[in-house]
């Protein structure tokens, strides 16, 4: 590995994310695909890296990390970017509202795009119309952070936080392919949508849309990867 870091990924999966904060802390690394066309993610190789056979991992010179929360605050802590320092004021209202993202936005969002894993079939849809609600209350408290304005939560100076929740409203309008996803809508939370159309112009964000054929609006009016399982960069 040339680079310190290799970024195991493949297009439009939380491994986006990672991908957005290496670009925008301007760190050199390396990106394998994981091809989920081919289930590689199954794979004994990766595995390996990741016993629970999500994306992404990160590959670091203290060895693989996995959870997106987990890479994102290890990458902001290693290089004192993107994050209030530990022993800064800002730093325990900063992890209450990444872990919010990780532990209740994002595994919400996990259980409307694959309400299968969770419950009968038939029943899936039910499980997915009890979720919109919830997802919707998470969006307005969101909203309400993104309206007061803490240093840590914004365009200007973007933080792992705020490329987090860029990426989840992301996915929200786009998935589940084939259920209703008329329930979200971005003008009904004008202060995130503000941070979305000012990050859709960031360097890093280009980056990422050449490297994942994401579209010229990734966050604002998104489009499905292309080609959906993307090239190694």
């Amino acid at each position: 590995m040339e680079s310190p870091y290799r970024l195991h990924y493949a297009p439009d999966n939380a491994s986006l994310v990672i991908r957005l904060a290496l670009e925008e802390m301007g760190l050199p690394y390396e990106t394998a695909l994981v091809d989920r066309s081919r289930n590689a993610q199954d794979g004994v190789a990766y595995r390996a890296l990741n016993p629970n056979g999500l994306i992404p991992v990160l590959e670091t010179p203290q060895g693989p990390i996995f959870e997106t929360a987990a890479i994102l605050l290890w990458l902001a802590d290693t290089h004192d970017q993107m994050a209030p320092k530990a022993d800064g004021p800002n730093r325990a209202a900063f992890l209450k509202w990444l872990f919010f993202a990780s532990n209740t936005l994002h595994a919400d969002l996990r259980i409307l795009f694959y309400a299968e894993k969770y419950i009968a079939a038939e029943q899936a849809e039910t499980l997915r119309a009890g979720m919109r609600p919830r997802l919707r209350r998470h969006l307005n408290l969101l909203d309400t952070l993104a309206q007061e304005s803490p240093d840590w939560f914004s365009a200007v100076q973007p933080s792992v936080l705020t490329l987090y929740a860029a990426c989840m409203m992301r996915w929200m309008a786009l998935y589940p392919a084939k259920a209703d996803r008329s329930w979200y809508q971005l003008a009904d939370t004008p202060y995130l949508q503000n941070i979305l159309m000012q990050l859709e112009l960031r360097p890093s964000t280009r980056a990422a849309i050449a490297a994942e054929g994401l579209g010229a609006t990734p966050f604002t009016s998104p489009t499905y990867a292309n080609p959906p399982e993307g090239s190694a960069t």
